[in-house]
This record gives structure tokens, sequence and C-alpha cells, in this order.
């Protein structure tokens, strides 16, 4: 018979072995095999509430991207049912297998928000991977906690999506926080910003530099 010692042990072992592989021992470049594409404003547009301009939801400052949105906003067309954004959509890059790299910040009160989206995926589904923010934790969609205090503090983030594999692994500050599987498409980009989901908060806010696109080297 197993021993209560001894099965707290193997226990505790496991443990150790799952916080090494998902918190890592130090931080690793993931962009490492990849080449940076050209990143600028002829690759990006900003989407915002249809009947403000872009100033009063977005500002770039000292390579600084500052984008925010209000939970009583506009969606981003007149048409749309969707909930209120203000997100840098990517143009002019969609792929099968890619890497962004970037840093982010998420200041206090910001909460029931998608931060960054990768867009595409098959229906039902639209997106294959969301990052949210509730009560100050970043979340994969709303199943797990990858960062548990998130405010107030720059993070670097590396997604990293290899379509043929359907997988799709999540870095943050160099240590891997989840390997989630894919959901189908065969064209994909990524949003980053302000995007309401569910609870969302009166004012939302965050904050993106060092932006890069990545694509396998040839």
């Amino acid at each position: 018979m197993t021993s209560f010692s001894s099965t707290f042990l193997q226990f505790a072992i496991l443990q150790f072995l799952l916080y090494k592989v998902l918190c890592c021992e130090g931080p690793v470049d993931p962009s490492k095999g990849f080449i940076s594409l050209p990143f600028n404003t002829s690759f990006y547009h900003i989407q915002k509430p249809y009947d403000v301009p872009v100033d009063q939801r977005y500002k770039f400052v000292d390579g600084v991207h500052y984008l925010w949105v209000f939970s009583t906003d506009k969606p981003h067309t007149p048409t749309s049912h969707t909930k209120p954004r203000t997100e840098i959509g990517i143009q002019g890059y969609n792929y099968s297998s890619g890497v962004w790299q970037f840093d982010f910040y998420v200041p206090s009160g910001t909460s029931g928000v998608c931060i960054m989206q990768v867009f595409g995926a098959t229906a039902p589904h639209a997106t294959t991977l969301m990052l949210r923010v509730y009560n100050g934790s970043l979340f994969y969609y709303t199943d797990s906690v990858l960062v548990p205090s998130v405010y107030d503090k720059w993070f670097h983030l590396n997604v990293v999506q290899d379509v043929l594999a359907a997988k799709v692994k999540v870095f943050i500050d160099g240590c891997l926080k989840i390997v989630a599987d894919g959901r189908g498409g065969t064209s994909h980009t990524f949003k980053c910003g302000v995007y309401a989901q569910n609870d969302d908060s009166y004012r939302m806010e965050s904050r993106w530099k060092n932006i890069e696109i990545l694509k396998i080297r040839d």
C-alpha cells in the first residue's frame, strides 16, 4: 500500500514539473528561426467607435500606442452588433503560420475586455485566440489565468501560431503560459487594443509598444 507521504511526494513532484513546463526556469526567445516583417502605418489601421474621431480613442506617443474605449461607445461600424472596441488591426499580413511580439500595459480598473486576439477560425468560431483581462488577471478567453496580476506594469508577449499543427502558444516574458488548440481557418490576422466583453468596466485601456510581426525564415 502506498503511504500518504509517498503519495504526497509524487503529487509534489508532478506539480513541480508542471510548474517548470508552464512557468519555465528562465526566459526563452520564441522568435528564433523567424524574420521580422515591416510594421508601419501602411500595415495597420485603427478600428474605433464609428461616430468619434481616431484621436479621441487612440494616440501614439514616444513609441507607445495608447488605445481606450468606453462601455457606452458605439461599435466600429453602424451595422455591427458587436461591443465597443478600439483596436490596431493588421492588414496585408494574413498568414498560415506566424509570430507576434510586443510589450503591453494594462492600467488599473480595466476589466471585462479582450486586449489581443487572433482573428480567423472555422465557424461557429470567429477567433483562434483571445487574451482577456478580468479584475486584474490576464486570461485565455475565460478559461485559464495566464498572469494573476497584470495591472500597471509592462509585459513582453509572444504569440506563436502553427496552423498546420493546429496549435497556438502564448509566452509572457519568455515563459510559456499555455499551448492551446487551434480553431481552424486558413487565413489569420491579429488585433490588439481594447474590445469590450461581458462585465466590461466603464473605461478600458491598453498600451502597446515594440510591435513585431515575424514569419518563418525561408
